[in-house]
């Protein structure tokens, strides 16, 4: 009787581990996948802070000479999945998406100040929108 049960724990911990297996090994729904984005806001004078909320810390809540919160002097690499996001510093802010194959999409109304619509890296060329006399597309 105790091998019965031996041999009907050990089948049923096979069975576990091959739907555990087979689960890890099934492929990443598209909004799971991570892609490489490159925020690149090197162009901006004089140099400030920037976020992504949710991505990167935040420059609001922290003194700027202390905090970790990331410089536009150098291009900085983040993992994003396929959704919404939000690029901003102390004086402009803009919406921007990661497609489900990866690549930016954004309001053509920021192309003057905005490129890389279609690529994985996200160039900020103005620390300011300029006025603009057309529907606000976001």
């Amino acid at each position: 009787m105790r091998w019965d049960r031996w041999l009907a724990g050990l089948a049923m911990g096979l069975c576990l581990l091959m739907q555990t297996l087979s689960a890890s090994a099934a492929p990443p729904t598209p909004y799971s996948k991570e892609y490489t984005i490159t925020v690149d806001a090197s162009a901006l004078t004089p140099p400030t802070w920037w976020q992504v909320p949710g991505k990167t810390p935040m420059i609001m809540t922290l003194d700027p000479e202390s905090t970790e919160a990331l410089r536009t002097t150098v291009p900085h690499e983040l993992k994003l999945k396929p959704g919404s996001y939000r690029f901003g510093t102390f004086t402009f802010d803009f919406p921007f998406v990661v497609t489900l194959e990866g690549v930016l999409e954004f309001a053509p109304s920021l192309d003057q100040c905005v490129s890389g619509r279609g690529t994985q890296v996200l160039t900020i060329k103005c620390s300011r929108t300029q006025p603009y006399g057309g529907q606000r597309e976001y």
